[in-house]
């Protein structure tokens, strides 16, 4: 069962492009301007890399504190759409170019995180489902 629905909500889905999405964020464009009308369809949160690898999935617009190059080597990995980096971060300068060679779009908003995900939720922009629960093997 979803979770939207198991908290009684119904999910609303609806396609964002980024250049809405850098709008509703107030954000700036570090790289791709040419890449704003691009659609996405979810978004997904975390500063772990590892968590991204594990839910991440195509077309995923991935918001994130982590601000080094190797958020885009994740977002290259699962093919996600676009970086937005939260709390003002700015990548380093080899995270800017592998993004520009990948072609991934960077953005960054003075948003803190929680605040950058209600306001793409609030819009109908949907997330990744949560994860199964861990059965206890006792």
């Amino acid at each position: 069962m979803k979770y939207l629905e198991v908290c009684g909500m119904r999910p609303i889905k609806v396609k964002m492009t980024l250049r809405q999405i850098k709008d509703l964020l107030q954000a700036e464009v570090i790289t791709g301007n040419d890449l704003l009308d691009e659609e996405i369809t979810a978004a997904g949160a975390s500063d772990l890399m590892s968590d991204v690898l594990a839910f991440g999935r195509p077309g995923l617009l991935l918001l994130t504190g982590l601000s080094n190059s190797q958020s885009v080597r994740t977002a290259s990995i699962i093919d996600a759409k676009a970086i937005v980096y939260v709390r003002g971060k700015i990548p380093d300068k080899e995270g800017t170019e592998l993004a520009r060679e990948k072609r991934i779009p960077l953005l960054t908003t003075r948003f803190m995180m929680y605040t950058a995900c209600g306001l793409l939720f609030s819009h109908g922009l949907s997330g990744i489902d949560v994860p199964p629960e861990k059965k206890n093997h006792e």
